[in-house]
């Protein structure tokens, strides 16, 4: 099973530059758990890292119109910048699908656990 992703690796990395440059805070959260840390690397080790979310899960594009994942995938409108934890909360649920409440005791603002 490829990752759609990746499929186009060269517009995934102009994308992921798109948002570096642009300093664009946290979509999931809003900054709530402050900036996105762009130069650490994304893995669970680095809860504030940068990773690109996908506003309509690429699991559920086809139930929104998209006609493939790929399409879900590139479409730079379905696209946003988030925290790595932010993003793994989220999971591929839709932002007005999130539970209101969801304990956060585990994260700081600086990024530690």
């Amino acid at each position: 099973m490829k990752n759609e992703r990746y499929a186009n690796g060269s517009l995934r990395r102009k994308h992921r530059a798109r948002f570096k440059a642009m300093d664009a805070p946290c979509g999931i959260c809003k900054g709530k758990y402050g900036p996105i840390h762009y130069d650490e690397p994304s893995d669970h080790n680095h809860p504030l890292s940068f990773v690109i979310d996908e506003i309509i899960p690429i699991s559920r594009a086809l139930e929104f119109g998209y006609s493939s994942k790929r399409e879900a995938a590139e479409d730079w409108n379905n696209l946003q910048a988030a925290h790595y934890w932010c993003n793994a909360q989220k999971s591929n649920k839709l932002p007005n699908e999130q539970k209101k409440k969801v304990s956060h005791s585990r994260i700081v603002q600086d990024g530690n656990w």
